[in-house]
């Protein structure tokens, strides 16, 4: 049996290089709005409110439960909490 490396954990879960990138996306951006979420000391319905979603759809982001959010609605979400959502690519 040969042991097969990853960069990271995104790489070994994903079908495509694509497919990785939009994971490590999504999972940044949730985690940056958990930690703003922290910092204003909300609760899961002031975050909801900030957020223009649900309290159960906060949890489900708070909890990390990534596949349930496209990077859209993490980007719509971030943006409605005043955060600023910026995409830097390099090569």
């Amino acid at each position: 049996m040969t042991t097969k490396a990853y960069a990271s954990v995104f790489d070994a879960i994903a079908n495509t290089p694509q497919e990785a990138a939009n994971l490590r996306l999504r999972a940044e951006l949730m985690h940056r709005i958990e930690k703003h979420v922290e910092r204003k000391k909300w609760t899961q319905g002031e975050a909801a409110k900030h957020g223009g979603v649900t309290q159960p759809r906060m949890n489900d982001l708070l909890r990390g439960r990534l596949s349930r959010f496209s990077l859209d609605a993490l980007v719509n979400i971030a943006a409605d909490m005043g955060l600023r959502v910026e995409l830097r690519a390099a090569a």
